[in-house]
């Protein structure tokens, strides 16, 4: 399902089928009390970037392109796609592979900016709305004799998948612990499915995930391996972080999302949704929205929804609120 998912979304852009985006600058449509009506008056179809099968990104990416195609009664045809998420997701978006992309915050900033993995080139890409939390998950193996970030040196590391966002927090977690990622750790770029198997079968000794609450894949290993995994306290090192980007903060992964005995401290980034800045207002305005009307079905494909509130939309700087998502956020 998840390839026949990516195939549509590539298909999509391929035969050129897409309609409401490439450029047009519509305004959106307003009634006669000049209120947005935030309507597509021809069909559209959208591709979703999220994330890894077991993420949270996936969960929700899904759940939103059925409340999309419900929304609009099927005029925009909405599908969800499988990717290594944020970085990835962001260069397949500017090349038109996917109109919608979730992404970290820290990473959408390097977009706009050129910096980081973009190598000084800025992408043209504007936000829909700030989403939910994610939280930087750092797992090792009891048995491995990590106490501390700077014991992960000379340990097998799963860093995520190659171009997420959690390889990027990863590496600067790690760079702010003084620790090298590409010469002292034996790092596994692997995603989030093949990390939990590796945690399991004992052949990675610590891993990271941002991710929203719970992430499905965290849950399975937590209930699979018991006491032989545990969080890792990482929170001491986001004043470091902080010099790179500030949107990092210290946060907290309470016990009950995972049934552990303690809350654990980490660094906490949120999320944005991200379209191209080309995208047709009336459609970025409809995208908005429907996230917005149609929160309580997306919370029930994953709790961590229960963070996208309209008092912190806005709050995507630096990357630019779209348009057409800022008509849809003051109406």
């Amino acid at each position: 399902m998840r390839r026949a998912a990516t195939i549509v979304a590539v298909a999509t852009v391929t035969a050129g089928l897409l309609a409401g985006c490439g450029g047009r600058q519509d305004a959106p449509r307003t009634d006669a009390g000049g209120a947005v009506t935030c309507e597509m008056t021809q069909d559209a179809r959208v591709g979703i970037a999220t994330g890894n099968a077991t993420g949270v990104y996936f969960a929700l990416g899904n759940a939103y392109a059925d409340q999309v195609a419900q929304a609009t009664g099927g005029t925009v045809k909405a599908t969800a796609a499988e990717t290594g998420a944020s970085v990835q997701n962001i260069q397949q978006l500017v090349a038109g592979t996917y109109q919608v992309a979730f992404s970290l915050a820290d990473t959408a900033a390097d977009a706009v900016l050129g910096t980081g993995g973009f190598d000084g080139k800025k992408q043209p890409v504007q936000a829909l709305s700030r989403l939910y939390p994610n939280y930087t998950q750092v797992i090792v193996r009891t048995g491995a004799n990590i106490s501390s970030v700077a014991d992960l040196r000379g340990k097998r590391v799963s860093t995520g998948s190659p171009k997420s966002g959690t390889e990027v927090i990863a590496q600067r977690v790690l760079t702010a612990a003084g620790i090298d990622p590409d010469r002292d750790i034996s790092a596994q770029r692997l995603d989030l499915t093949k990390t939990v198997d590796g945690m399991k079968d004992g052949s990675i000794d610590a891993m990271f995930f941002s991710g929203g609450l719970p992430t499905p894949g965290i849950t399975d290993l937590f209930t699979s391996a018991g006491d032989k995994v545990r969080f890792l306290d990482i929170a001491d090192l986001a004043p470091k972080l902080r010099t790179v980007n500030p949107v990092y903060e210290p946060g907290t992964i309470p016990a009950a999302t995972y049934g552990l005995p303690a809350d654990a401290a980490t660094i906490v980034v949120p999320n944005v949704l991200l379209v191209r800045d080309d995208l047709d207002a009336n459609l970025a305005c409809v995208l908005t929205k429907t996230l917005f009307d149609r929160k309580p079905q997306l919370e029930q494909a994953n709790s961590a929804a229960k963070g996208i509130t309209r008092d912190t939309a806005r709050e995507t700087a630096p990357v630019p609120l779209h348009r057409g998502a800022e008509h849809a956020l003051t109406n």
